[in-house]
């Protein structure tokens, strides 16, 4: 069952650890493909200096500051793609960042868009992630209660917290417990 707008308008942090556990499916004319939800991190706007709305609104951030439900995609070092879930109501910019994914459905297409064999090496990071899901540019401001991007019900998982992956710029925000894992799950980032 495709998760409800209102399971998003909630906090960031939240919205992360509910996540685990869930699947996310992408619909394209290529085909279905899908991955259970295995780490998140939460990013919690103006009061977290390792989020992108954190210094304000920019053209860049708008998509924070609707209401929750609603994908953010943004380029990192100038190659990889990262899909967020914008999380909360309108004017609070928080988002929830896909770290990993342990592949479900389609993965032999899965493998075509990475080039690569290995189920384990498939979705192990968000921009693996998001190429193997045919996750582009355009889905930016794409609807998660939609047909082409949504995220399902699936199974309840044991969850750990630590603090999130590559934010050392973010000063004491670089040690907040919020990222969540699937305990001991054989298909987290790498």
């Amino acid at each position: 069952m495709k998760l409800p707008r209102e399971f998003y308008q909630r906090d960031g942090l939240t919205v992360a650890r509910e996540l685990i556990g869930k699947k996310l499916v992408t619909n394209l004319p290529e085909g279905l493909t899908s991955g259970l939800i295995v780490e998140t991190e939460a990013y919690m706007g103006t009061i977290d200096a390792a989020a992108h709305s954190y210094r304000g609104k920019t053209e860049r951030t708008k998509i924070f500051y609707g209401t929750g439900g609603f994908v953010y995609v943004y380029l990192i070092y100038g190659m990889h793609l990262c899909t967020n879930v914008v999380a909360n109501v309108e004017d609070v910019p928080e988002a929830v960042l896909i770290r990993a994914l342990e592949p479900v459905d389609g993965v032999e297409l899965m493998k075509r868009r990475r080039g690569k064999n290995k189920l384990r090496e498939l979705c192990s990071g968000p921009g693996k992630l998001s190429k193997a899901l045919g996750v582009t540019k355009n889905f930016y401001g794409a609807d998660l209660c939609g047909e082409e991007i949504f995220i399902e019900t699936c199974r309840a998982l044991p969850v750990t917290t630590t603090k999130r992956i590559n934010v050392n710029y973010a000063g004491e925000a670089a040690e907040y417990l919020w990222r969540f894992v699937a305990s001991n799950n054989a298909f987290l980032s790498i």
